[in-house]
């Protein structure tokens, strides 16, 4: 395999990777409701109707990058929304290591490098709309 064959091939395996673990997230607050959310979003003094900004990053945006169909948009999307997830949420995790010896965020933080990642490489040759 050539090198830019390789390059295309793992953005495609990112691309695959981050889409479908968010959007499993997002399947989550579908299914669950949107009031936690929302009560979050109202506790720091932001108007309610901004929750659902939450399905823009975890359900358009995954989809997406899994079709490879605007993926830098769909990034971005993914990469605005784990910093919303932690200023709103996980804030208080920031300095703080998990119980395996880990970073608290390390989840948080892996899918907001790749989302970043992926908006500045963009989809690769196997999307529906390319590079």
């Amino acid at each position: 395999m050539n090198q830019n064959a390789q390059n295309d091939f793992a953005r495609f395996v990112l691309r695959i990777a981050l889409g479908a673990l968010v959007l499993l997230h997002g399947i989550a607050k579908l299914r669950g409701g949107m009031g936690y959310i929302e009560e979050t979003v109202v506790a720091h003094g932001l108007p309610a109707f901004l929750a659902y900004g939450v399905l823009l990053g975890e359900v358009l945006g995954p989809l997406m990058l899994l079709l490879g169909l605007y993926a830098r948009v769909g990034a971005v999307l993914i990469a605005v929304n784990m910093l919303f997830a932690i200023a709103l949420v996980h804030m208080g995790q920031l300095g703080q290591l998990g119980e395996q010896g880990g970073w608290a965020l390390e989840l948080q933080g892996m899918f907001l490098a790749s989302a970043v990642a992926l908006a500045l490489l963009g989809p690769g040759r196997y999307s529906l709309n390319g590079r």
